[in-house]
C-alpha cells in the first residue's frame, strides 16, 4: 500500500485565486459599511420611490421612464467614484494598500480585486433597482437593447468614475477625499444631468453639462432605454471620460 503524503506544499495559489479572494474580501467590507449601503442602495430606492409619484419634473412624460435610468447611472456613480473613492483613500491612510502591494497579490491584483467587487454590487444594485422600478409601473419601450447598453455603458461609467475616484483617493488626504467625493456625489445628485434630462436645465448650462460624464451616462441611459440606442455623443463623451480618468489614475495615484 502506497503511503500518503501529507508534507505540506508550499507555494502562492494562482493569481486567478488571489484577485477573487480579494474581491470577496472587497464585496464583504463594502456590504458591511452601514454609510456605504446608504449611498449605494438607500438613497436610490428612496429617490425611485419618491420621484414615481410626482410628474413635477417631467415634463408630462411617464416620470419612471425618466427616473428610472437615471437612477440606475446614479448606481453606478455612487458604487464606482464615492464609495470607491472613500474606502481606498482610507486604506491609503492606514497603510493597508502598501502591505497588500508587497504581498503575492501585487498592485495589479488589488486594484482587479476592488474592480471586481464593484462589478458584483452593481450587478446587485441593477437587480434590484431595476426590479423594483418594474414593480412601480416602469415600462422602456427598447427593455433588451436597453438591458444590453446598460451593461456597455456601465463598463464605461465604471472606468469613468472608477478612474476619478481612485484619482481622488491616491492624490488626497483621506479626510479631504471623503469630503470631496460626497461633495461630488450631491452636486452631480443635484445638477449634473444624472436624473434629470438636460432639457429640463437652463439652455445656458447644457452645453456644458452635456460634457460631463454624469450627464452623459444619463442621457444615454435614457435614450438607451426609450428608443434602443444611445445617442453618438454621449456615448463618445463618456468614452473618452474613461479614457483620460483610467490614465490620469495610473499616472498619479500614490500607494502610500
Amino acid at each position: 500500500m502506497t503511503a500518503l503524503d501529507l508534507s505540506p506544499a508550499p507555494g502562492a495559489a494562482s493569481r486567478l485565486r488571489r484577485v477573487w479572494a480579494q474581491t470577496a474580501m472587497e464585496f464583504r467590507l463594502t456590504v458591511r459599511n452601514g454609510e456605504q449601503m446608504v449611498v449605494t442602495f438607500v438613497i436610490p430606492v428612496l429617490l425611485l420611490v419618491v420621484g414615481s409619484r410626482s410628474d413635477r419634473f417631467f415634463d408630462g412624460d411617464d416620470p419612471l421612464d425618466v427616473l428610472a435610468p437615471g437612477v440606475l447611472a446614479l448606481a453606478i456613480v455612487s458604487t464606482s467614484f464615492t464609495s470607491l473613492a472613500i474606502a481606498t483613500a482610507f486604506e491609503r491612510r492606514y497603510g493597508v494598500l502598501k502591505r497588500l502591494g508587497a504581498t503575492p497579490l501585487s498592485r495589479g491584483g488589488l486594484l482587479a480585486g476592488k474592480v471586481g467587487a464593484v462589478a458584483i454590487l452593481q450587478v446587485a444594485q441593477f437587480a434590484v433597482l431595476g426590479g423594483l422600478a418594474v414593480a412601480l409601473g416602469w415600462r422602456p419601450e427598447a427593455p433588451v437593447a436597453g438591458t444590453l447598453w446598460l451593461l456597455v455603458l456601465g463598463l464605461l461609467g465604471t472606468i469613468a468614475f472608477g478612474g476619478l475616484g481612485l484619482l481622488l483617493a491616491g492624490t488626497l488626504r483621506a479626510e479631504a477625499t471623503l469630503a470631496l467625493a460626497n461633495l461630488v456625489y450631491v452636486l452631480l445628485l443635484v445638477g449634473g444631468g444624472l436624473l434629470l434630462p438636460l432639457a429640463q436645465y437652463p439652455e445656458a448650462v447644457r452645453d456644458l453639462l452635456s460634457v460631463l460624464p454624469s450627464a452623459a451616462l444619463g442621457e444615454s441611459l435614457r435614450e438607451a432605454f426609450m428608443t434602443g440606442s444611445p445617442g453618438t455623443f454621449a456615448v463618445v463623451v463618456l468614452a473618452v471620460w474613461s479614457v483620460v480618468a483610467a490614465a490620469a489614475a495610473g499616472r498619479w495615484f500614490r500607494w502610500e
